[in-house]
This record gives C-alpha cells, structure tokens and sequence, in this order.
C-alpha cells in the first residue's frame, strides 16, 4: 500500500527508498534523496500520523537519511504531501486543540520557556551568531554571512522604530539581550528587556556588564502580563510565537497600554500565510510546548479592540528558511562535540527540528511579519523611505529621524 502511494504523489524530485528487502525509487529530477528505514512497522506508525511520528520515529534511530542530509528528503515530502487547509475534520478539531495546547497562564508560560531557553548557554553558541540572536535574520543582500544579516536584522528594526535619544524601549522577550544592547548603543535609548528564562536573564546580564550598557539596559525576569510603566517604543521579536491563540488579545491590550500617546511599537513573530492551523504535535511535544504560529488574520482580530493601528506591514518571505539552513549548517559542524556532551538522542531531536523548520519556510506557508503599529496617524512617516535613506523628515513638525545602514 505505501510503495503505491509513494508512486502516486512523488512528482517533485527522486526518492529511494532503502528497505530491509530491497531499494524502490520513485519521482524523477532534483532534488534526490535516499530514506534508509529499518523495517516496515517504521512506515506503518509515520502513515498514521506522519505529523508525530516522521519526527518520533528519527529521534528514536528507526530511520535515517543518504549523504545530502535531512533537507532533500524533506523537501520531497513537504512539496508532495502537503494538503493546504487540511481536512475538514481537523478544520473542525483546529480551535478545540488550539485551547489545550495554549493555555498559557503566567505560570505555564514560565515552564513552556524553561523547556526550550534554560537549555545551557554553550549549546546555543554552537549554532547561533556571535551575538546570540534566535530569531530569524535579514538578508539585505543574498550573499551575506549569518552575523552580518542579524545585524541588517537589528538595523531594520531599529529603522522601523524611529528611535530618538533619551526615549525608554521596552523589549518583550529580549532573549540573551543582542537587539537591547545593540538599540541602546546605537540609537542612545535606555532599554527595558523582558524574559522568561533564568539563563537567558544571566546572560544578558553579564553581557550588559562586559560592554558597560548596564546604565541603559536593563533586563528583568518578567511575563508581559506582569509588567506595568510606560515606554516611548516598545519591541517583540520572536516572542509572539509563545503567547498561544486564547492569549493574542491580551498581548495586544498590553502592548496598548504600555505604550505612550506617541509611541511606536514594532512586532516581529512568525506566522502563515494561510489560514489558522495548529501547531505540529512532534514540535509541540519536544521544541515548543505551549507555541502556535499565528495567521495574519487572527492577530489582525486580536488587534482590532485596541486604539493601536496598523502604520506597516511587511512579510519577510524565505529569511528564515536562510537562517535555519545556516544554524542548520553550523550545527551540523559541531555535532560531535554537541552529541558527547549532551547525547545521539538530543542530537537528532535538534537536527530534525532546524530541518523541518527549515523546509516549512521554504517550501510550506511558514513567513515572519513585521508589523509597525501606533496610536496616532502622524508619528510615523508616510512612506517608507526613511529605511533605506539615512536621514528623512517625519510628518510630525520636520523631525529628523537618523537610520544607520
């Protein structure tokens, strides 16, 4: 039954299949990639619920790939069996599954990021940047290494807030702290940092310390829905991600409330360009518990009660398949070193999950959204020019606005 659905969807590249009994090939053209399984029970529990078990059925060593690694074949399967929109059974499934998966009350938001973030800090370096960004960069130019395109990242944020000396900046999940101090020692703001990890909040700390920041950053352990203050420009980047479905409201109603009359607010988070899903159940059960990437509508719905509004809107569409593909790469060069310390099973948990984000950006419905909000028409310029040129006038009384590129 299965050799006939393979035969039956794989159009886009050539697959072998390496069974205990023998090879079969099917599709034809690139990419090529060869699946090495090693029995036939392994291709019973991924036909029932490919969604759990392609993941489970890796981590566990059942099954394993040819050299070109794990983004060939995932490409094929992706591109090949994807059904848009899903069934109608799970359409209906969708919201209920949503709620228990994304009950993410202040104390369940606390473990859901000590899970994936209080990880050791020495395994984050192994992949990431040198400044530790772990979010999606920006590749201004297609050629750029992977430090270079988080700055443009930081840079291109740092654009869209219109930042001016002296201003306070509220960070809501500021991570191990690279887009904080960089704001605050290019654009001389003092910056207020939130995060739920206890690792991520040493780090920063001592990070602020080493470059001499710690009178203009700040960084405290903190939910959103436990902060109170008032911020001329307030920041979410890669944050949205975590709040869960049943809670986009009352971020939205926070980020309305913190900030001031004039402020500017910029939210960077992943999102579909499709309609509202749910979130894979392998990537709920091991990488993300408690995430859910949002679609476009259902945080335009979140928004619409508040005074906030929408000043830009702009999909990064492919940066972040670039961006895994790198941390993929760099994690891929010290897996040895990764693996004696910290084990075969983590290894390919983490390999798998940079794959399958990967291939989600690149070949699925996977974008990031940037989208610049505020409460009043006049604070932001009319256009977007003042990106991509180093010195602009704003509609509100000729203020300069300086953009370092």
């Amino acid at each position: 039954m299965y050799l006939r659905l393979l035969d039956k969807h794989i159009h886009h590249g050539r697959l072998h299949l390496h069974l205990p009994g023998g090879v079969h090939s099917f599709g034809n053209g690139e990419p090529e990639a060869h699946w090495f399984i090693r029995d036939r029970r392994t291709i019973a529990r991924i036909l029932l619920d490919p969604g759990l078990e392609l993941g489970e059925t890796y981590l566990d060593g059942r099954w394993t790939v040819g050299e070109g690694g794990l983004l060939p074949l995932l490409e094929i399967l992706v591109r090949d069996f994807e059904q848009p929109g899903g069934s109608r059974i799970s359409r209906w499934f969708a919201p209920l599954w949503r709620l228990l998966q994304q009950w993410n009350r202040v104390g369940r938001s606390y473990r859901n990021v000590a899970r994936h973030y209080d990880l050791d800090e020495w395994l984050f370096r192994h992949f990431l940047d040198r400044d530790l960004q772990y979010s999606c960069a920006y590749f201004a130019a297609p050629d750029m290494s992977l430090e270079e395109a988080q700055r443009a990242k930081c840079r291109h944020l740092m654009g869209k807030l219109l930042l001016e000396p002296g201003q306070r900046v509220l960070d809501i999940g500021c991570g191990w702290g690279g887009l904080a101090l960089f704001l605050a020692e290019h654009a001389d703001v003092h910056v207020t940092g939130l995060t739920l990890s206890r690792e991520q909040l040493r780090v920063a700390g001592e990070r602020a310390r080493h470059r001499g920041l710690q009178d203009r950053v700040e960084f405290r352990l903190a939910d959103y829905r436990e902060h109170t203050g008032h911020y001329d420009r307030i920041i979410s980047v890669g944050m949205f991600e975590h709040v869960g479905a049943p809670y986009h409201r009352r971020f939205m109603q926070r980020v309305s409330e913190l900030l001031l009359p004039d402020g500017v607010a910029v939210l960077h988070t992943i999102g579909r360009s499709g309609p509202p899903s749910t979130t894979n159940s392998w990537i709920h059960r091991h990488i993300f518990p408690g995430g859910y990437i949002p679609a476009l509508s259902e945080i335009s719905r979140a928004l619409e009660p508040e005074s906030l509004m929408v000043c830009d809107l702009e999909v990064l569409r492919l940066h972040y398949a670039l961006t895994l593909e790198a941390w993929l790469e760099r994690f891929s060069t010290h897996r040895s070193t990764i693996a004696e310390r910290l084990g075969e099973r983590f290894c390919r948990m983490w390999e798998f999950y940079l794959a399958i984000c990967a291939a989600s950006f690149r070949w699925s419905d996977l974008v990031v959204f940037q989208m610049q909000m505020a409460h009043r028409h006049h604070v932001v310029p009319t256009t977007r020019d003042y990106l991509y040129h180093p010195v602009v006038a704003s509609s509100a009384g000729g203020i300069l606005h300086s953009v370092p590129r």
